[in-house]
């Protein structure tokens, strides 16, 4: 089956794993910092300028997502325990049908929203229990620009089909 990348009009990405590569640096004051890739950010910013929302969940809770997700210019929504209650509330707040969401994850937690949106998607290095729900893996690992091949894929094939 040929996902249709054109159809969507909104993706959600998880943080932990996806935007960073899974591994936090904490100092001696319990303040925690994460690895980022630049070229995700570039990746995101064209598919807004095509008027594709993009937004952030997470379920930690933690200021570094915060920082980031303002660095991006995406809403960010943080200490979610059910990601899929959350997906069902931010299609109906967004008029967007689950049917054209994208959700890009990587790990056992983001399964119940990889269930319902038409675009369940892994990064490379995703833990094996999300196989069976995703319809589409990147080649490249969360952190290192696995968000930036999902967006550049949803932006060329918007942009051969206007």
């Amino acid at each position: 089956m040929k996902l249709e990348f054109n159809k969507i009009k909104l993706l959600i990405l998880d943080f932990d794993g996806v935007l960073t590569d899974n591994f936090v640096f904490v100092n001696e004051e319990g303040i925690e910092s994460v690895k980022c890739n630049r070229s995700d950010g570039i990746g995101i910013s064209r598919l807004k300028n095509i008027g594709i929302n993009v937004l952030i969940i997470s379920t930690e809770k933690n200021s570094v997502v915060t920082v980031r997700g303002n660095k991006l210019k995406v809403d960010v929504i943080q200490g979610v325990s059910n990601k899929k209650i959350e997906v069902e509330k931010i299609s109906d707040n967004l008029n967007i049908p689950l049917a054209k969401i994208a959700f890009l994850g990587n790990d056992i937690n983001d399964i119940p929203a990889l269930e319902i949106v038409g675009y369940p998607m892994g990064v490379s290095d995703s833990y094996e229990e999300i196989d069976p729900f995703i319809k589409f893996k990147t080649q490249k690992k969360g952190g290192e620009g696995a968000v930036r091949e999902v967006c550049d894929l949803i932006y060329s094939s918007i942009i051969r089909n206007e």
